[in-house]
C-alpha cells in the first residue's frame, strides 16, 4: 500500500466523506474534492470561513492512490492542456462528462486561469491563444472522488484542525 496525505479545507468536519453531496457543475463534476496541496486546501478553507464566518477546518486523509489508480476508472490530467479545458468547460456548462469516471485528477481552474477560460468560454479568444496563457501557469493539483467505493476503501480519514 503506497499511501499518499491528501486534504479538504472548509468549515466543517468531514469524517466520512459523502461524494454524492458535492455541487453541481464543478470542474470535475460532483463528487468530493481534495489536494495532496496543503497550502492550496488551507487557502481554500480560509475563504470558505470569510464567507460563511465559520472557523477553518483542515481535513485529513490518507488516500491509496496507486490502487485506485490501478482499480477504478481514472482520468488524470498532467497539464492545462486542451483534453483539461475541454473537461473542465464540458462540467462547468452542466454536460456532467466526469461521470464516467470513478476519479479524477488534474489543474484547478483557479483565478490563476479563469479569465482565460471565461474569455474562451465567451468565443473571445481563440483556443490556441487560450492554450497558449494556460502554458504559463503552473497548474494546482485537485483530486475529484466520484464514486464513494473509493471513500469507503481507499480514504482513511486522519484527522482535522483548526485553522
Amino acid at each position: 500500500m503506497n499511501e499518499i496525505i491528501v486534504y479538504h479545507g472548509g468549515t466543517e468536519i468531514v469524517d466520512k466523506p459523502d461524494c454524492r453531496l458535492g455541487r453541481k457543475n464543478l470542474d470535475f463534476g460532483q463528487g468530493f474534492y481534495v489536494t495532496d496541496f496543503r497550502d492550496q486546501a488551507e487557502k481554500w478553507a480560509k475563504n470558505m470561513s470569510r464567507s460563511r464566518n465559520k472557523p477553518a477546518v483542515l481535513n485529513r486523509y490518507r488516500l491509496d492512490r496507486d490502487a485506485v489508480i490501478k482499480e477504478m476508472h481514472c482520468k488524470i490530467f498532467d497539464a492545462y492542456d486542451v483534453q483539461w479545458l475541454e473537461f473542465i468547460i464540458a462540467n462547468r456548462s452542466g454536460q456532467n462528462i466526469a461521470k464516467q469516471y470513478d476519479y479524477v485528477e488534474g489543474g484547478v481552474a483557479n483565478d490563476r486561469v479563469i479569465d482565460t477560460i471565461n474569455l474562451y468560454m465567451a468565443g473571445l479568444m481563440e483556443l490556441s491563444t487560450a492554450l497558449r496563457e494556460l502554458s504559463k501557469h503552473r497548474p494546482n493539483n485537485q483530486m475529484c472522488i466520484l464514486n464513494q467505493d473509493i471513500v469507503d476503501k481507499y480514504l482513511i480519514y486522519d484527522g482535522t484542525e483548526e485553522l
